[in-house]
């Protein structure tokens, strides 16, 4: 045992001492940064990888804000590659693999289904090779009230078509639709085969969120969460032919031989596809991640909310010394550090940021949001949405019932959970809330007198605070009017 214990110091303990700033105006005020070494970020925020905060609706969000969310594994392998999907497919210059629907004697009946299924307002219509045949539209369905009528006999069929070469450009494809006011411009090769699609929907949403997260094709990012077992491998192939960006190797305590092994697969196997490992929470963890390949490192034991690790097994670091830990051992190889956890109020981001992180990392901030997928319920008058530590009881009897147990033995005796059901404010929409945690850090960046991230982490100098001073720092002696 050692002569000395080191202090641990987290968000509450600490706080930035204020500059001179040259900062005029929050928005001269950059916050972009980066995921991983090779992905970027319009702002640092990504939405954490658990079943009550992160499925496509809060990632389809997440990316038009310019930042990313992580789709959870709490659910079967195809409906995590759907998820993706869903992002992926939700806006683009170019949908490079469209629903379509086989003609082949399909119905009206047919169509409805489809439509409900897949979420869309229109049907591009085939054959087996993928030649083009026609289109159906609500516009061609609304007076039809025979669910056995033939799509064929309803559809505007390929010869009406505006269509336009697979290689065709933005402000070609602008013309095109502007030009014959249609919504919908489907491409095709020389042989009539479809190849993708441009909608003046995707058009629009280009122009309403310049801040937009985007791959190199112009669609939205998304990360996606892999375990170390079972059916890891198959979920990680398949997730990766979905389309997902970056791989999260989720798994709670990140410096262990099962998560380091994990990493080098996915890296031998798939060297172009990004990983963030972790959870760590000391240098040598971040080191020994960095080795086996990932591309990014995940600090945080014990910080989130719905956490009770420390109490439960007596490990773990406090966030701000954690975070620290890492990035000096992150530095040399210039891997981008997420705190993951412990972010109350956007003051913290801004700390978890001048400590060095790249971004952070938010659970139950995001899971009071309309776009997450957890349960809304009415307490006292007020309205509320039910989140979950992803190592509470409730979340390993999902994970056991998605991996297959029909017989309802989940081993409850046997597990000892490491987090928390709970019930969260019900905060309105994801970016309203991210609005406001960005509006707290460009004040806090032009306090510190940094007009970038980098400048933040050069700039930032920490004070240690007792408990008075935390008082302080809040609203006191005053009745607060709500």
């Amino acid at each position: 045992m050692a002569n000395t214990i080191d202090l641990g110091l987290t968000f509450d303990d600490v706080l930035l001492v204020p500059g001179r700033s040259a900062v005029s105006s929050r928005k001269d005020v950059s916050c972009s940064s980066f995921l991983t070494k090779n992905i970027p970020l319009n702002i640092p925020i990504i939405s954490a990888n658990m079943d009550t905060v992160t499925e496509s609706d809060m990632a389809i969000t997440m990316a038009r804000e310019g930042g990313i969310g992580i789709i959870h594994r709490f659910m079967p392998i195809e409906k995590e590659a759907e998820e993706i999907l869903n992002v992926k497919r939700s806006e683009g210059f170019v949908v490079e693999d469209p629903f379509t629907m086989l003609l082949d004697g399909a119905t009206l009946k047919d169509a409805y289904d489809f439509i409900k299924k897949h979420k869309v307002t229109g049907i591009l219509i085939v054959d087996k090779n993928k030649e083009l045949l026609g289109i159906l539209t609500h516009r061609d369905m609304a007076l039809e009230s025979n669910l056995n009528t033939k799509i064929a006999d309803l559809m505007t069929p390929r010869d009406k078509l505006i269509t336009a070469q697979e290689n065709t450009t933005y402000l070609q494809a602008v013309n095109i639709l502007k030009k014959n006011k249609i919504e919908k411009l489907p491409l095709v090769d020389t042989k009539g085969r479809l190849t993708g699609l441009i909608t003046r929907k995707d058009i629009h949403k280009t122009e309403e969120y310049p801040q937009a997260l985007k791959d190199k094709k112009g669609r939205l990012r998304v990360g996606a969460a892999v375990g170390v077992k079972g059916d890891f491998w198959e979920r990680t192939v398949e997730i990766i032919k979905a389309g997902a960006d970056v791989l999260v190797v989720d798994i709670a305590h990140g410096h262990a031989d099962h998560a380091i092994a994990t990493v080098k697969k996915i890296k031998s196997s798939f060297p172009r596809i990004d990983v963030i490992a972790g959870n760590i929470a000391t240098g040598e963890g971040a080191r020994d991640l960095i080795k086996a390949g990932a591309d990014a490192i995940k600090v945080g034991v014990g910080p989130g909310s719905m956490c009770t690790t420390r109490i439960v097994t007596g490990c773990g670091v406090p966030q701000i010394t954690a975070i620290m830990s890492a990035v000096n051992a992150c530095a040399l190889n210039k891997i981008p550090v997420i705190a993951d956890g412990g972010i109350r109020f956007s003051g913290d981001i801004t700390k978890a940021i001048g400590a060095g992180a790249s971004s952070v990392m938010l659970g139950s901030l995001l899971g009071g949001t309309q776009e997450s997928p957890g349960m809304t319920i009415i307490r006292n008058g007020r309205k509320y949405k039910i989140a979950r530590g992803m190592a509470s009881l409730g979340a390993n009897m999902s994970k056991k019932q998605n991996e297959g147990n029909k017989e309802g033995d989940y081993g409850l005796s046997e597990y000892v959970a490491e987090g928390v059901e709970a019930i969260v404010p019900y905060r309105g929409t994801a970016a309203e809330i991210l609005h406001q945690l960005v509006g707290g850090l460009r004040s806090g960046m032009s306090y510190c007198g940094a007009k970038t991230i980098g400048q933040l982490q050069k700039k930032a100098r920490f004070i240690r605070i007792t408990n008075a001073g935390l008082k302080e720092s809040f609203p006191h002696d005053v009745e607060v009017f709500n």
